[in-house]
């Protein structure tokens, strides 16, 4: 089977390393991928929203099938594109793929559905906006929790936790369009252990994967800014087992059915960004692909072939998943300066003398050495028999990798090993 991985960065990467154990799978292409994923795929130079150029490869190449990563190509409606051409497709389609694009339409759904999640308000005109968070101020203490509407790549979240704050963010997002043209939602400061719960899901059947959390700030301590993921660990031994059943029995699989409801039925993989606060399970976000850096704890525990997970989505077939007992933890080696400017093209060394697996995110390979290239430039997994062993792993392990212009976390796990 020839196999189309859509996208670029680390989730794509463990996207295709995990094609890449499959039996079935003789080729595997990325569009446009990058250069650290060529001993695994041929790279393909296509954007990732430009659907109909990959349509065109896909039939010119009799490509089996086509995975996409981002959530920028299923905004673009590559789904919907190549299913109407008959290709076969693994991602929600456009409309579905909402509950991602569009939060107020997450919201909503949620309010209709009953699905637990913070009290919200949304709005379009800064002044508005202005008015209610003042008003707020009086009442309620900060907290708040303001929201652009559209995609933003994980950073369109600011807490704001007084008044100025909270201004700026309705400035940036209502005035000045940072992240583009759209609406905010202002919603409720949830307090608890935050997780992600993925999910394949084909119409109401929901198939769990494994429990993972992530760390949006970019320093130890979750401070600094709100970032795209600076490492990830799976499993979560303070989300239990109880925790688990009620995520899948009072959000995943209602808003599966929902969407089914609302004449949109969803298939692929939906993201539950989840948190256990003192009333229960509540939803914070969902997306509609995998997560970002979740995928690269998760799939290397999956033993499962993937490529038969795919194709049971799409074509409506029973699904039983089986996984690796151990546990991952995912260091994100960044840029210095990210989530702000930053400089790139700095060579990274020592990358052969890792022992984990190696997930590139934004490197390029200048003929001799990798460089570095993005914001998020790798991201190192190990693995232990229990948590405190992978993170010390991971830390032993990340010594090996030599550049002066990047930073990480050494915190990842710290939520689950302090309690």
């Amino acid at each position: 089977m020839k196999v189309l991985v859509v996208g670029s960065g680390g989730r794509c990467h463990a996207i295709i390393h995990a094609l890449s154990k499959s039996a079935q799978v003789d080729k595997i292409y990325a569009a446009p991928g990058n250069d650290g994923m060529r001993d695994l795929a041929s790279l393909v130079a296509i954007k990732e929203t430009d659907v109909d150029s990959l349509l065109s490869f896909a039939k010119e190449n009799r490509i089996d099938l086509t995975v996409v990563g981002p959530e920028i190509a299923l905004e673009a409606g590559i789904v919907n594109s190549f299913q109407a051409h008959g290709l076969n497709i693994f991602g929600p389609s456009r409309e579905a793929a909402q509950i991602e694009s569009s939060k107020s339409f997450a919201k909503n759904l949620m309010q209709k559905y009953n699905i637990p999640t913070g009290a919200y308000k949304v709005f379009t005109d800064y002044k508005e906006a202005m008015d209610y968070v003042s008003q707020y101020s009086k009442t309620a203490s900060f907290p708040l929790v303001i929201k652009y509407d559209g995609l933003a790549a994980g950073k369109g979240v600011v807490i704001a936790k007084d008044l100025s704050m909270a201004e700026k963010a309705l400035y940036d997002m209502l005035v000045k369009d940072i992240y583009g043209d759209s609406s905010v939602i202002i919603e409720e400061y949830l307090e608890g252990p935050e997780f992600t719960f993925m999910c394949f899901v084909d119409r109401e059947n929901v198939y769990p994967m494994l429990v993972s959390q992530d760390h949006k700030r970019a320093y130890d301590g979750d401070l600094g800014p709100n970032t795209g993921g600076m490492g990830a660990y799976c499993e979560v031994p303070i989300i239990s087992a109880e925790d688990q059943k009620e995520a899948l029995e009072k959000i995943m699989k209602p808003v599966a059915k929902a969407m089914v409801l609302e004449d949109i039925p969803y298939k692929g993989v939906l993201y539950g960004g989840l948190i256990k606060t003192k009333e229960g399970i509540k939803v914070i976000e969902f997306n509609a692909r995998f997560g970002d850096p979740e995928a690269e704890v998760v799939l290397p525990r999956l033993e499962s072939d993937i490529f038969d997970v795919f194709m049971s989505i799409i074509e409506g077939k029973d699904l039983e998943l089986k996984w690796d007992k151990c546990y991952t933890i995912g260091v994100v080696l960044a840029s210095k300066g990210y989530p702000g400017s930053y400089e790139k093209g700095y060579k990274i060394r020592g990358l052969e003398n890792v022992k984990g697996h190696i997930y590139h995110m934004g490197t390029k390979f200048d003929g001799k050495d990798y460089i570095t290239n993005s914001g998020r430039v790798l991201i190192l997994v190990q693995q232990g028999a229990s948590l405190e062993e992978a993170r010390e792993k991971a830390m032993e392990d990340i010594k090996n990798i030599k550049c002066n212009k990047l930073f990480y976390r050494t915190d990842i796990g710290s939520k689950s090993l302090n309690a």
